[in-house]
């Protein structure tokens, strides 16, 4: 039976590749665009309760849509098997997690991510909005929420999430404006609002017309959703900022920064810093920080989701975070449109870390870097990867993968046809499993682009 399924899956990645293009991209001034992909593989889930994985076959659908600035995409995937349900069984199964609520799970959660995305604009532009998978929501300077993503469960879980920027410059109103977003509409958990100023916009006063001020708030109303909390209660980070950029020429930019913020009205944390672009490739950026007792930096940051619980004791006093001054230096490059783009950011303590205290990650430096390779510049390859390192002890523990989270997505396009591998890992200390502390996710697909 299993050889008989590989040899099906293999003839339908033969058959999807052959296929034609059917429409071509009409003409560049029709608004309207349609595409649909189909995609087939294999993906690996981690079953509740006994903790063993499961390997299930997929079948994806992927319908996109766009007129002007407006984007939909769906994704109706199937996840099924042809040996019954696990651990056993020989008929054909349908992963029921995929269309019924289990758990803490509402209906919202089941159907809610089918959409992928929907989208109105871009980042940047005076009105954006987006619906569905998000991996990089940043509020303000990033100091309280920076690069949060709500896919770090994919592929056994999507998230159906919010973020929307409103700037009074649509309006010829360009005083106000306001960044917002929610992780998770169907549970609304993780949540962020920031309105900004521009007092001085109208004035000719040379650099400060450009002033922007600005507040943030953002809570955890769930912090227990995806972790083991103790008596969970709402979380909340509150705090001002300021932008003010000093140079904007074509080959030189340069703004400074600042934030001084407020983690769970207990504990407080600032910084002030500068950044932005050397020769239209090379960005920059450096900060220094003064962190109160029990203050986290970027509370909300790209693996805050795994991290939950350890956050949230520090937030709550029952894991001591000794009040210390830090550094955060990033360096990027960015060529042909951004089609190649590689981010570093290192952070950690002025001081030397406490080599027998582990258990404050803040305690160490941390890493987090992320590389891209967009369609197009490598022929048939595009390619994106991040890495997220905690607990650096040493020149040789940048790349030791201990206390990491890495994620990568290599895809390969012939023609009409993409064949996609997705890798996830994350390391986990308290493990059921203590000899095998790493969490693997991971799956091949092939699809084809209809139209």
């Amino acid at each position: 039976m299993v050889n008989r399924i590989k040899v099906i899956h293999l003839l339908l990645v033969v058959f999807l590749s052959s296929l034609p293009l059917f429409a071509e991209e009409s003409e560049a001034d029709n608004p309207f665009k349609l595409g649909f992909s189909i995609g087939i593989g294999t993906a690996t889930f981690t079953e509740e309760g006994d903790l063993t994985q499961t390997t299930y076959q997929k079948l994806s659908l992927s319908p996109d849509i766009a007129y002007g600035k407006l984007g939909i995409g769906l994704d109706i995937t199937f996840h099924y098997t042809f040996t019954g349900p696990p651990p056993s069984g020989d008929e054909f199964y349908l992963r029921q997690e995929d269309w019924v609520p289990t758990g803490d799970d509402s209906i919202l959660d089941v159907y809610l991510p089918k959409f992928r995305y929907i989208r109105w604009g871009h980042k940047g532009d005076p009105l954006y909005i987006k619906l569905g998978s998000i991996d990089d929501a940043t509020l303000g300077n990033g100091f309280i929420m920076g690069n949060y993503s709500n896919t770090l469960f994919l592929p056994e879980k999507r998230i159906f999430g919010l973020t929307f920027d409103l700037d009074g410059a649509l309006f010829n109103f360009p005083v106000v404006g306001m960044e917002t977003f929610v992780a998770n509409l169907a549970q609304y958990d993780v949540m962020g609002l920031r309105p900004f100023v521009r007092p001085l916009i109208n004035t000719d006063i040379p650099i400060l017309s450009n002033l922007q001020l600005g507040a943030t708030l953002a809570v955890d109303t769930r912090p227990d959703l995806y972790a083991d909390v103790t008596n969970p209660e709402t979380i909340a980070v509150y705090g001002g900022d300021f932008i003010l950029p000093l140079i904007s020429k074509p080959l030189f930019t340069l703004a400074t920064f600042g934030d001084v913020a407020s983690l769970h009205g207990e504990s407080l944390g600032s910084m002030v810093g500068f950044g932005g672009r050397l020769i239209k490739f090379l960005t920059y950026g450096a900060q220094v920080r003064f962190l109160g007792e029990n203050f986290v930096p970027t509370y909300f940051d790209a693996s805050y989701d795994l991290f939950r619980a350890e956050k949230f004791a520090i937030a709550k006093g029952a894991v001591g975070v000794p009040a210390f001054t830090g550094w955060l230096a990033s360096l990027g490059t960015t060529f042909f449109d951004d089609s190649l783009v590689f981010r570093a950011s290192l952070d950690g303590p002025f001081s030397r870390p406490d080599p027998g205290n582990t258990d404050n990650y803040l305690n160490y430096p941390h890493l987090y870097a992320t590389f891209l390779i967009a369609e197009g510049l490598v022929p048939h390859l595009s390619f994106d990867a991040s890495y997220d390192k905690r607990l650096i002890r040493n020149f040789e523990d940048l790349i030791d993968p201990e206390d990491a989270v890495i994620r990568a997505r290599a895809n390969y396009h012939v023609g009409g046809a993409v064949i996609s591998f997705i890798y996830n890992i994350r390391y986990v200390p308290d493990a059921v499993a203590p000899e095998d502390p790493w969490e693997v996710t991971s799956g091949i697909e092939a699809g084809i682009q209809i139209f």
